[in-house]
Parts: structure tokens; C-alpha cells; sequence
């Protein structure tokens, strides 16, 4: 059984390293996410956020435009899981006896 176990870790070991190296290198000019369109020809999501953050936001770091402007309600959410995370074992912790 334990034999096994290792052939299967093996197998998927190879399997990504088979996937790693079908990556283009960083910083390629000609990898697809930084071409301005797909390969269909349709324009990619990724060039409309560079292109308009400051124009949308005025706000110079395109991280933050993503995040609070542009996915702001699915921030929220995550902010909320975490905190209720973190007030759960906060809660948990302060347990007294």
C-alpha cells in the first residue's frame, strides 16, 4: 500500500513538472496574457483594468483599483469570511473555565 502512495506522489511529481515546462518564460512579450487579444481576437479583460485604473479610480496602483473598485462586492465577502474567522477564534480562545 505504501508503494502505492509513493508511485502515485511520483506520478503527479512528474506530471507537474511535464506542466511547469510547458509554461512560457517570465517576462515573455508573446505569453497569452500579455497580448492584448485572444486567441478568438475578442480583447482580454486584463488590458481593460491597465488601460482605464487611473481614468476609473484616480488612483495610481492598478492592485487596489482590482480590489476595491472593480471586485469590491467579492472583497466584501472575503473580508467578512475572515472576519468572522478570526472573531470565531477569538471567541474559541478566550473560553474561560
Amino acid at each position: 500500500m505504501k508503494a502505492l502512495i509513493y508511485l502515485l506522489l511520483a506520478g503527479f511529481f512528474a506530471l507537474m513538472l511535464y506542466t511547469a515546462s510547458l509554461l512560457p518564460p517570465r517576462g515573455d512579450a508573446q505569453s497569452p496574457i500579455n497580448r492584448d487579444l485572444s486567441a478568438a481576437g475578442s480583447p482580454v479583460a486584463g488590458s481593460h483594468y491597465s488601460r482605464n485604473a487611473y481614468r476609473d479610480a484616480d488612483t495610481d496602483n492598478i492592485v487596489t483599483v482590482v480590489l476595491a473598485d472593480y471586485r469590491s462586492f467579492d472583497t466584501l465577502g472575503e473580508t467578512f469570511v475572515v472576519f468572522t474567522a478570526g472573531v470565531a477564534c477569538l471567541l474559541i480562545l478566550r473560553a474561560r473555565k
